[in-house]
């Protein structure tokens, strides 16, 4: 069993339950619940990293509303400002709102009057913050390394707007919340021996190496799953939404792969299910993190009462997994070796 009581990393992940409380909390602003998006011409949601990994849920919602909405990583729009018109709404997510290419993107637009910049940080003195029109807070409190509690934090203030756009009342999003903050706490204090077995079966495997594969929302998991197995643990780890993995990744798989999946486990989800059918055969390792099983996977059960919960779940067990993955090579979980936490340099 991994002991949760190490390092400042594990104290984080033990911590998001509380995190989300405090999140929910918290009063929606008025002037973002009240937002209309339909009167801009284009709604571009930007961050880097895990910031930008969590807006995919709400990206997907927006589109599927008919909106104008583009996701784009903060370093791509500094390469092309151009895509920032006049009557853009530009929704800027950056746990410390320090971020090197966030900051410089603020610098860039502080004289644009016909750009509406949104921001959702967890630092209200942040040059994000202070630069931006409208501020969502993510009040997720501080950090110690790998991202956690702000990665969860800003899943549920997405859900949260989402939400609110969508008409639902905010008192029935946040006690959604609420629930999700309880069922996280039972999964994080009870025994980890699935996430530290599967870790070892991992490492015991030739040139060990992950793939995360997710679909529609689930997709936020397998980017922000492969980026922290990456920093807290130290393995090869990649990201991919849907059948992008078909296009090329898919010629690493065999002995020594692991291959998890992210979706609703259905077989309307025709991606993932042909994609586990041909992956089962490889001698990979595939599992199914999921409500239900895709065909001949190893099966981690997720809730599944809302999205925000199926994406917590998944991501807790991601970060279970790095503990094991780290100590099973002799790491100290989420240390950074050459990183830092907050990327300020471009």
């Amino acid at each position: 069993m991994n002991n949760l009581t190490q390092n400042g990393y594990e104290q984080d992940m033990l911590d998001q339950p509380a995190a989300l409380d405090a999140h929910a909390a918290q009063a929606l602003p008025p002037a973002i619940a009240a937002l209309d998006m339909a009167r801009f011409d284009r709604i571009i949601l930007t961050g880097m990293g895990s910031s930008h990994y969590a807006t995919i849920p709400f990206e997907l919602m927006l589109a599927r509303l008919g909106l104008p909405v583009w996701r784009i990583q903060t370093g791509r729009l500094l390469e092309m400002p151009q895509l920032i018109a006049p009557r853009t709404l530009l929704w800027m997510t950056s746990q410390s709102g320090r971020s090197g290419e966030v900051v410089a993107l603020v610098e860039q637009l502080s004289a644009r009057d016909a750009v509406t910049i949104v921001a959702t940080t967890n630092d209200p003195s942040s040059p994000l913050a202070v630069g931006a029109d409208l501020v969502l807070p993510l009040q997720s409190g501080s950090e110690a390394t790998v991202s956690s509690k702000s990665y969860l934090n800003t899943l549920a203030s997405f859900y949260r707007v989402g939400a609110a756009i969508s008409g639902e009342d905010d008192g029935k999003t946040t006690d959604d919340i609420g629930r999700v903050a309880a069922s996280l706490s039972a999964r994080l204090t009870a025994t980890t021996a699935l996430a530290d077995g599967l870790a070892a079966r991992i490492l015991a495997g030739p040139r060990p190496r992950l793939a995360l594969v997710g679909a529609g929302e689930d997709a936020a998991t397998a980017m922000t799953g492969a980026l922290i197995l990456k920093e807290a643990s130290k393995v090869a780890a990649e990201g991919y939404i849907g059948g992008e993995f078909r296009h090329g990744p898919m010629e690493i798989v065999g002995a020594g792969a692991t291959v998890l999946l992210f979706g609703s486990g259905k077989p309307e989800d025709v991606t993932l299910t042909q994609l586990a059918r041909d992956l089962v055969g490889t001698g990979s390792l595939v599992l199914s993190l999921a409500p239900d099983a895709y065909p001949g996977t190893e099966h981690v059960p997720l809730p599944n009462a809302n999205m925000l919960e199926r994406l917590a779940h998944a991501m807790v067990f991601v970060q279970q997994l790095s503990l094991g993955l780290a100590r099973g090579s002799g790491l100290v979980p989420g240390k950074f070796l050459y990183g830092q936490k907050i990327t300020s340099q471009v």
